[in-house]
């Protein structure tokens, strides 16, 4: 690109030459901006392409972006924003973490536990979940095959691997891990271990988010007897419920993930509840799907929109069914 701007300092002195004749080895003016504009072209693509080695280039960490979203966007779920900002924020600050960060999402369908693993990884890299340091797994799309298992042990071990070498800090979402098979977990588990040799500290910056249905049902009842009690939600201890759903672990499972050794060894840094979302949250997550397709909206809009909703119990109609997961197909039946 350079000799095609400008041709001087590009071409080979001919051996017949004199010395006197050849080219200038001082970099002419011409020469010298057309390389700050190599170097311009370059920063530009580099933030689109696949330029660098180690993915590092892309890495954000925007923490403060993180944590407007959180109290912003994700509503009724004050417990998961606090513990997320929390460990995200002292992870990424600290110079040299004993560990992977590992998170355990829980909760049922639908109270955000996917939209705040896509808000994780669009803050902390440039491409978001396209990033090539950021790694999905959806249990029964990705390992659907139990005979399956020793061959998937392997390609798991080496994608964990290449992306941990790869990048300096990475990030691997395990969705529905509660489907995943004993030997998967056996093979994630080095990655996720206390590390005291220099040799492994690359796995050290990687953050593991386990997305989970089980405990949900633990979750609601909490919520709902401090409901029938006249307490907000917002006095909801965070111990209450940890305690609660790693009973609910430890109980014997078709799964895994409950039987696995993730409890015992405390590879788990912090266990995240989702609570179940009322009526009210219902209404603002309708709100957010008018906004985000730019279109106008009315309270009784809103109102329509929650009364298609499920809610359970039956007899309070308390906590919506679905979570939010419906509302943005549903705003289209309420347009003008």
């Amino acid at each position: 690109l350079l000799c095609g701007l400008r041709r001087e300092g590009c071409e080979e002195p001919r051996p017949e030459e004199p010395p006197a004749a050849r080219a200038d080895p001082r970099p002419s003016a011409g020469w010298s901006a057309a390389r700050d504009y190599l170097e311009i072209l370059s920063a530009w693509y580099c933030s689109f392409g696949r330029c660098c080695e180690s993915g590092d280039c892309r890495v954000l960490n925007n923490i403060t972006g993180l944590e407007l979203d959180l109290t912003g966007q994700l509503h009724g779920q004050h417990l998961a924003s606090e513990v997320i900002i929390r460990a995200v924020r002292g992870f990424v600050q600290s110079p040299r973490p004993g560990k992977a960060l590992v998170l355990s999402f829980h909760g049922w369908s639908g109270t955000g536990k996917n939209f705040v693993a896509r808000m994780v990884a669009g803050h902390l890299y440039r491409d978001g979940l396209r990033s090539e340091c950021v790694r999905t797994f959806v249990s029964l799309f990705h390992f659907p095959h139990r005979k399956s298992v020793d061959s998937y042990k392997v390609q798991l071990e080496k994608q964990l691997s290449e992306t941990t070498q790869l990048c300096g800090q990475s990030l691997f979402i395990f969705d529905e891990a509660e489907k995943l098979h004993r030997g998967l977990l056996d093979a994630i588990k080095p990655f996720m271990a206390h590390y005291d040799s220099e040799g492994q500290a690359g796995n050290r910056r990687s953050i593991f988010l386990f997305l989970s249905s089980v405990g949900g049902n633990s979750i609601n009842e909490v919520a709902l007897d401090f409901w029938r009690a006249g307490r907000p939600r917002e006095e909801i201890p965070l111990e209450l419920l940890e305690q609660q759903l790693r009973q609910e672990l430890l109980q014997p499972a078709d799964g895994g993930y409950a039987r696995s050794h993730f409890l015992e060894e405390n590879l788990i840094d912090f266990f995240v509840p989702f609570l179940p979302l009322e009526r009210r949250h219902v209404r603002l997550c309708a709100r957010d799907a008018f906004l985000a397709r730019g279109l106008p909206y009315t309270e009784a809009a809103l109102d329509e929109v929650a009364k298609t909703m499920v809610f359970v119990p039956k007899e309070e109609e308390l906590f919506s069914a679905q979570g939010c997961k419906a509302v943005s197909h549903r705003i289209s039946y309420f347009l003008p």
